[in-house]
């Protein structure tokens, strides 16, 4: 996991490293983010992922009690933060920071798990939060320079998550999760197919990896994307899924 984590990040940088200074300040589909503050807030958030791995005390007492001051506006106010640092420094502080939480990821014993934000989670798992995260910053650059990316098969990963987080789904948005599995269905960019839940199950859902992880990040409004869902529970989720934590998102509707 860690070594499609790296890749994601390299293909990010890819498309910043040579950009001139003043193309870090073009906006980006999140509204008030440039490109600058897409990649502050990938450095910040890798920053304190690298503490939770090296220092879980300093973690939970410098961190997290920081987070609780402005438990809802804490991650703009990194990302404003550093996103005023100079564009080489920015991308220079992000390669060694990301460096050094990958190869860290790789120390961390079988089972054990790393303080966060929510649950504790895995080094997999944090890795897999890392790449979603990176994945869904990077498509915004990407918009914003009016790049198309290529999909890759580390979509997977990303919509496992978007998978296993339907009930969290429901439950930041104060809905009560169904209680059956739901069956869902998607076309990996090299023509397989990937699937979760019981072939018999009523609810479905159907389409693209690549566009229901874009729904899942809450990347594009949902009448662009060709996923498709069977049954009203999977309607109503395919209005609320959201695969990154905190309260609900606005989308991109």
């Amino acid at each position: 996991m860690v070594a499609d984590l790296r890749a994601e990040s390299d293909d990010l940088d890819a498309l910043v490293a040579d950009l001139p200074a003043d193309r870090w300040a073009t906006d980006t589909p999140a509204e008030g983010w440039t490109i600058a503050h897409q990649i502050a807030h990938l450095l910040w958030t890798d920053r304190v992922a690298l503490v939770a791995v090296t220092d879980e005390a300093a973690f939970a007492a410098d961190i997290v009690s920081a987070a609780a001051q402005n438990p809802t506006g804490f991650v703009d106010a990194a990302a404003e933060e550093l996103a005023v640092t100079p564009p080489a420094q920015l991308l220079a502080d992000w390669r060694h920071t990301r460096t050094a939480l990958h190869d860290a990821l790789l120390t961390v014993e079988d089972g054990h798990k790393l303080p966060w934000f929510g649950p504790p989670m895995s080094a997999p798992s944090m890795a897999t939060a890392r790449l979603m995260e990176t994945w869904a910053h990077g498509l915004d650059v990407a918009d914003a320079l009016g790049v198309t990316r290529v999909p890759t098969g580390r979509l997977r990963s990303i919509a496992h998550i978007g998978v296993r987080t339907r009930d969290f789904a429901y439950t930041v948005h104060g809905l009560t999760p169904p209680a059956e599995p739901f069956h869902v269905k998607l076309h990996a960019p090299d023509g397989a197919e990937w699937s979760w839940g019981p072939d018999d199950a009523a609810q479905r859902v159907s389409g693209s990896a690549e566009h229901f992880c874009m729904l899942v990040t809450q990347r594009r409004a949902r009448s662009e994307l060709d996923v498709v869902a069977v049954g009203p529970d999977a309607e109503q989720w395919l209005t609320i899924a959201q695969a990154f934590a905190g309260p609900p998102g606005r989308g991109r509707g």
